[in-house]
């Protein structure tokens, strides 16, 4: 957006000497809904009232809007970044970049814009001249430059973990073949093909998480050592381990090559050496140095660990046959495929012949981390963003077929709560196993070797893997549930984030068959029956209660209890106090036919946990069906955004003297 036309050159204040000047803003949000909006509107609304010139690019769920072209960027004085996600900033190289989070932005526009033009020039991501401002921990976020990152690397890994492990399992169903050496697909057959270009992709996601958590951290000079170091983690061979160290090395490369590059940026260098500092010196010094430190450094701990705990094993066989399920099934989903793993298979599947019993409860523990990872995606929902809730689909269905790494996506974005939740399940379904005696006659696991007829005792073997996944599925929300409590951020996900997953346009849709009927704003979906002037409640709950109860009014809703719990079940997400006096409760439900939206005010305000310590006085609640109109909440939520950014507006809403004057002030949202 372009804020209108200011006032003549010359008429600017804030310590520029009166000078008008041109800026440019990107704002971005972890979801890129209300709050890319609200910052972006604080922007223009600031550089109007200063006098100077501003167009702001939302990078919201969408995508980029209002785009910043070549010529903006030429003409610009200065660049303002109000964004915690990752911003690519190579195409401002030369300019002053001043990066802060987008609270910054909503809170603070008039500051922005009065330090944006003393900020560090961007050199490009080479020579370390970018200074503070556009570093990792701009805004002074620092815990959420780690979850940022990290959340960057299993984003992009999710796509290699999916397409590798479903390829992998489709191969394995319609060509595999149960052999005393695992299943086994015919060489030179085409699901061999098929099965071949699936480990690719299993080979590539550990290198990418890697590669994408340095990248958030340092940019693209970071790609490389990223990478490469990622690879290294997940090559065992090269520094004298039977296994790689998996995705958690892969955890420890990512960041140790971002901030390696990050050190090496700020080594000044003469003028002459800086245009191939990002192509040639940074990108090689920071491979050579990560690759080298996890050989030399961190490779020899884990091969030590990978042949210890195997002779450890070797000593536990004349064990009682609960303990060794309990810890192989500890084992199998503490790291899925890393050393830890990868010691428990090696050393059930090196007794497949003597004794299939403990490749049994190896078996049974293989499944469980995929499989109870997306039995929690279909528990709670509402706690899984949109591409979670996919990839725990593809996790079922990978499960099914004994792929533990369907699981890692999840480990990797909330390792302190899915890890402990994976081996609790392990642990159930190896001692399940163990006390039942089953037997796997091949090296896999899953249900897939039941169905090929590896298995004796397939009933027990069945519960021993129902089990453990219930556990993990039931105690992953459970834990995630617990981080929550009392607001708290989802990992990943400031408080006061937006509902995550789906994307929209910021614009009303046409209204879908079944909203509800009648004149109003909004596609017709707030109407004068879903308005009330005063609240009765004075606190958060009642008012959800109360909210849910007006929008019964409407006839869209089939369960009331059931849409205050899934609006309550969102606030765990993070507060839906925007600031400004404003909160906008939502959800995606099954509990209501058709999208509705209700307003109320409060006299007294509500302590909503908004981020400016405001409390809520204007009170939006928007409800759409789980099923259809997929994106038509972040559509509302975009729109009631922009607007209540506007004071007036809101003053106008607090002034209405009845639901008549408050539809009048809300017919100017559209």
């Amino acid at each position: 957006m372009t804020s209108p036309a200011g006032p003549p050159e010359g008429a600017g204040s804030g310590g520029h000497r009166g000078r008008r000047l041109r800026l440019i803003a990107v704002t971005a949000c972890p979801t890129g809904i209300a709050h890319t909006y609200m910052a972006a509107e604080k922007l223009a609304q600031a550089a109007e009232a200063l006098g100077h010139r501003i167009k702001v690019e939302t990078q919201g769920s969408i995508g980029a809007e209002n785009v910043l072209t070549d010529n903006d960027v030429r003409e610009a004085d200065a660049v303002i970044i109000a964004a915690d996600t990752e911003v690519d900033r190579g195409r401002f190289a030369g300019k002053p970049v001043l990066a802060v989070a987008v609270a910054e932005g909503i809170h603070h526009p008039e500051r922005l814009i009065e330090r944006a033009v003393e900020a560090p020039v961007y050199r490009g991501g080479g020579g370390g001249a970018a200074g503070a401002g556009v570093g990792p921990a701009a805004g002074g976020q620092g815990r959420g430059v780690t979850y940022k990152a990290l959340m960057n690397g299993v984003s992009y890994m999710i796509p290699f973990v999916v397409v590798g492990g479903l390829l992998i399992a489709v191969s394995l169903a319609l060509g595999g073949q149960a052999t005393p050496h695992g299943l086994v697909i015919p060489e030179g057959s085409f699901w061999k093909h098929v099965n071949d270009i699936g480990v690719i992709g299993f080979t590539l996601m550990v290198p990418v998480l890697s590669g994408y958590i340095a990248y958030a951290i340092a940019d693209r000079p970071a790609l490389v050592p990223g990478m490469i170091g990622g690879w290294i983690a997940n090559t065992g061979a090269l520094y004298g381990s039977r296994s790689g160290a998996g995705f958690i090395g892969a955890i420890v490369t990512g960041f140790l090559a971002g901030y390696t590059v990050l050190g090496i940026k700020r080594v000044r260098v003469p003028r002459f050496v800086r245009p191939i500092m990002p192509i040639i010196v940074i990108p090689v010094l920071a491979t050579s140095a990560v690759g080298l430190f996890f050989i030399y450094v961190l490779g020899r701990p884990i091969a030590w660990v990978f042949e210890h705990l195997t002779d450890w094993l070797g000593g536990l066989t004349g064990a009682s046959a609960a303990l060794l399920g309990v810890l192989l099934g500890l084992m199998i989903a503490f790291d899925m495929g890393g050393p830890v793993n990868k010691t428990a298979f090696l050393f059930g599947a090196g007794l497949v012949s003597k004794n299939p019993e403990v490749m049994g409860m190896c078996a049974a523990a293989i499944p469980v981390p995929p499989l109870g990872q997306g039995l929690a995606t279909l528990l709670r929902r509402q706690m899984f963003d949109e591409q979670e809730r996919e990839t725990g689909l593809a996790a079922l269905f990978m499960g099914f077929f004994g792929i533990t790494e369907g699981a890692i996506p999840f480990a990797a974005a909330r390792p302190a709560r899915v890890i402990p939740a994976n081996m609790a399940g392990g642990a159930v379904a190896g001692a399940i196993a163990g006390l039942a005696a089953v037997e796997d006659r091949v090296p896999h696991g899953g249900p897939i070797v039941a169905v090929l007829g590896a298995v004796a005792g397939v009933p027990m073997f069945l519960v021993a893997m129902g089990l453990g996944a219930v556990v993990t599925g039931v105690l992953t929300v459970t834990l995630m549930s617990l981080g929550r409590a009392g607001g708290a951020p989802r990992e990943g996900v400031p408080v006061g984030s937006e509902v995550p997953g789906d994307s929209g346009v910021p614009g009303m849709g046409a209204r879908p068959s079944g909203a509800a009927p009648g004149p109003g704003v909004l596609s017709g979906y707030l109407t004068e029956r879903t308005v009330r002037p005063f609240l009765m409640a004075d606190g958060k709950r009642a008012a959800i209660e109360e909210m849910a109860g007006l929008l019964g009014a409407s006839g869209c809703v089939r369960d009331e209890a059931a849409l205050v719990s899934a609006v309550l079940a969102r606030e765990e997400l993070g507060t839906t106090g925007l600031g400004e006096a404003i909160a906008i409760p939502h959800a995606k439900t099954d509990a209501v036919s058709a999208p509705v939206v209700g307003f109320a005010r409060s006299a007294e305000g509500i302590e909503w946990g908004s981020m400016d310590g405001t409390k809520a006085r204007l009170i939006f609640m928007i409800a759409v069906p789980g099923g259809g109109s997929e994106n038509e909440h972040l559509r509302i939520l975009a729109v009631l955004s922009r607007r209540l950014m506007d004071r007036g507006f809101r003053e106008r809403l607090l002034a209405a003297r009845d639901p008549v004057g408050i539809m009048r002030v809300l017919g100017e949202v559209g």
